[in-house]
């Protein structure tokens, strides 16, 4: 069977359009309050966004018309760089600190996060080493499901200790995802996930500002000013915006009652202005990208594609099912942003280019 070429699956390219343009929108919105009291210009979030949309789309183009099969000869030196830009976060002069967190890495004006590097590099990883392997080979634990564990391990504990929870648990999400789609034994991941339990627990009572979003989460009004801040005046917002919202650009909840309004809460500011409405339309983006994202997988040429497409497709829905959880109170506070809406570069310009690929992948078709 040959593959042939056909145009990119049209569904997925107008959601990801619509979502970056709500994004670009909203961050305005959202934050131009914020810019004129830090910086003096209500534009300073819009005109970085901006600058971001632009790479972002430039990115996402080139990975629309490069064959995706290209990116297997660079697997283990963007995997290698992955890890090492991971690791200079806890270098001093290079890695920056904000919110108590390291997750930055600073190189002159510029400034990323390696995690959604990490991310990337993780998906192609095993995408590549799961194709590689024959059936025989992955069905056992030796030389099927151990090495990409160890990656996944290093990548989850480095991130783990910046701290960022949230993006750990993506980490480990797609690895999962991976494997069983990859044809590793239920029997085995089952294993993995007994023995993941007791780990999750150490980990949420090891550290103490984790036991306290904990409790804040089954009850934020016992601490209403601290802990609890965030999850009230994130409901607060959301409630205050009714069916059909209180009107674009007219929300209260930025004038400095809800922290990160442009970043990791900005779902909150969707649901003040626009309204149930908004919030719904987009949960309905994000169903259909998740839709058009496993159908590209399932019709994709070969395994490598279906791989690569289903682990890019995991980590976009699961990191913006971790962020609307959060700000509706379903799942505890943790710091994520909203894939292609949130204010910041890093995520952007990777979702984007992952995007990219998606749609590479959806143009290869199998010809009888």
């Amino acid at each position: 069977m040959l593959t042939e070429k056909k145009s990119p699956d049209l569904w997925l390219f107008i959601v990801v359009i619509i979502l970056m343009a709500i994004g670009i929108c909203m961050v305005f919105s959202s934050s131009y309050i914020m810019a004129y009291k830090w910086y003096g210009d209500s534009y300073y979030f819009l005109k970085r966004q901006l600058i971001y949309a632009i790479i972002a789309l430039v990115a996402f183009i080139f990975a629309i018309y490069t064959d995706y099969h290209y990116y297997k000869k660079f697997t283990l030196p963007i995997l290698i760089l992955s890890i090492a830009l991971l690791s200079m976060v806890y270098i001093p002069s290079i890695g920056r600190t904000a919110g108590g967190a390291s997750r930055w890495v600073k190189i002159g004006f510029f400034s990323f996060q390696p995690s959604e590097i990490a991310k990337f590099a993780l998906i192609l990883y095993m995408a590549e080493s799961l194709t590689r392997k024959q059936l025989k080979d992955i069905k056992t634990f030796i030389r099927g499901v151990l090495p990409p564990l160890i990656i996944m391990l290093v990548m989850f504990l480095l991130i783990l200790n910046e701290p960022d929870f949230s993006t750990s648990l993506i980490i480990l999400g797609i690895s999962f995802i991976m494997l069983f789609i990859g044809g590793t034994r239920v029997i085995q991941l089952y294993a993995l996930m007994i023995t993941a339990i007791p780990l999750g627990i150490l980990i949420l009572s090891r550290e103490e500002y984790r036991r306290t979003r904990l409790l804040s989460f089954l009850n934020p009004w016992k601490d209403p000013l601290d802990s609890g801040f965030h999850i009230i005046q994130s409901l607060l917002a959301l409630g205050s915006g009714g069916i059909f919202g209180i009107g674009l650009a007219e929300s209260k909840q930025k004038y400095f009652y809800l922290p990160d309004q442009h970043t990791d809460f900005i779902f909150s500011i969707i649901g003040e202005e626009i309204g149930f409405i908004g919030t719904v339309v987009i949960i309905i983006l994000f169903t259909i990208l998740l839709w058009r994202g496993f159908r590209i997988a399932l019709d994709s040429s070969d395994q490598f594609g279906t791989l690569l497409a289903a682990g890019i497709t995991s980590m976009i829905v699961f990191q913006s099912i971790i962020n609307i959880g959060v700000v509706t109170k379903m799942i505890p506070t943790t710091g994520i942003t909203l894939p292609f809406i949130s204010y910041g570069g890093s995520s952007l310009i990777v979702n984007m280019f992952c995007a990219g690929i998606l749609l590479n992948i959806s143009r290869y078709k199998v010809k009888e």
